[in-house]
């Protein structure tokens, strides 16, 4: 009676476990498809975690995948091998943003070097069209 109960509780907790995964990746579809409705989140990032959601629903779903994976690639539990796997796509992700922030500080670098170099140019026009203006007088006491 008690193994039966424990069993009984085991199946419940799982059941509401993989209720929960599901309702996480529904709520990172919808987060997703909204922030690119609003243009906060470029299509090509979109792409991204909506890859990671549908492989939430899908180990969700598909009951024994996690632990197929996880034995044929040596991992004692199939807990371990999500973390694993959340582990290398965080990594990865991170690793991404970093590229990405290195090539637009040096972009950014480039363009105020042009806008400087621009605004000095803009100066010289400035002060050689006032000195053109100037009277004769204004121009022989400096």
């Amino acid at each position: 009676m008690i193994i039966a109960a424990a069993a009984h509780a085991s199946h419940t907790t799982a059941t509401l476990q993989r209720i929960a995964v599901i309702a996480i990746a529904v709520l990172v579809f919808a987060l997703v498809f909204e922030l690119v409705r609003r243009r906060a989140l470029m299509e090509r990032y979109a792409l991204l975690w909506l890859l990671a959601a549908i492989v939430l629903v899908v180990l969700a779903l598909w009951r024994g995948l996690l632990t197929k994976i996880s034995g044929e690639l040596g991992i004692y539990t199939p807990t371990n091998a999500l973390f694993a796997a959340g582990f290398v796509f965080v990594t990865t992700l991170l690793l991404h943003f970093s590229l990405v922030i290195s090539r637009l500080s040096e972009q950014n670098k480039v363009l105020a070097q042009r806008l400087a170099l621009l605004d000095e140019r803009v100066g010289e026009a400035d002060r050689a069209a006032a000195a053109a203006q100037a009277p004769p007088s204004a121009v022989s006491k400096h």
